[in-house]
């Protein structure tokens, strides 16, 4: 039975975990290479550079969340539910620390000092879930599903900002349950007026 892991798969995993703890700056290609257990050489040989391997990451973690939206899509039509499952995702993420933060969240607090490639990602990254968000509430707006106070765009981004200060603060406290605590009031607010 071969492993299901390539060896860049493994590096693109270990840059993750590392990204995670000490941001782009806070590791380098031995640490990785300490983790996988491989020689450095190895890792130029799958990245040439430490901004190919940081752009690949985020490439990759991109293609996972459209993925991951496709799908549900596909399954799930209510748009407030949609938002829900988004919010629920990180909040398990967070709890279980399978996912404890967004990679690109974390890089773009590290936007200015980002190799432009990477900061180009990232950038990727958060148009897309912006315009994924968007047309969410959009949808939300039109079949009375979400109640809008501002254009479907700003909500959009309001959303955004909310879910990433939200792991922000959950982090910061050292407290899961306050990623939840603070999204409440937020998909509170988008509840449609109840109809008496």
């Amino acid at each position: 039975m071969s492993n299901l892991l390539t060896t860049a798969d493994e590096i693109l995993a270990s840059a993750r975990t590392l990204i995670m703890s000490g941001g782009y700056n806070g590791f380098s290609y031995a640490d990785i290479a300490g983790i996988v257990g491989i020689r450095k050489a190895s890792i130029h040989h799958h990245f040439p550079s430490k901004v190919d391997l940081v752009r690949t990451l985020v490439q990759r973690y991109r293609e996972e969340g459209e993925a991951g939206v496709a799908a549900l899509e596909q399954n799930v039509q209510d748009p407030l539910e949609l938002l829900k499952i988004y919010a629920g995702y990180w909040a398990q993420c967070i709890e279980d620390a399978s996912r404890p933060f967004c990679v690109c969240a974390l890089l773009a607090s590290e936007l200015p000092s980002l190799p432009p490639e990477v900061a180009a990602e990232v950038r990727a990254f958060f148009r897309f879930v912006s315009t994924w968000l968007t047309s969410v509430m959009e949808r939300g707006s039109q079949q009375g599903a979400l109640r809008l106070s501002s254009e479907p765009r700003v909500e959009a981004e309001a959303f955004m900002a909310s879910v990433h200060g939200a792991m922000l603060s959950a982090r910061a406290y050292g407290a899961p349950e306050m990623f939840a605590a603070i999204l409440a009031p937020t998909l509170e607010r988008l509840f449609p007026a109840v109809v008496q």
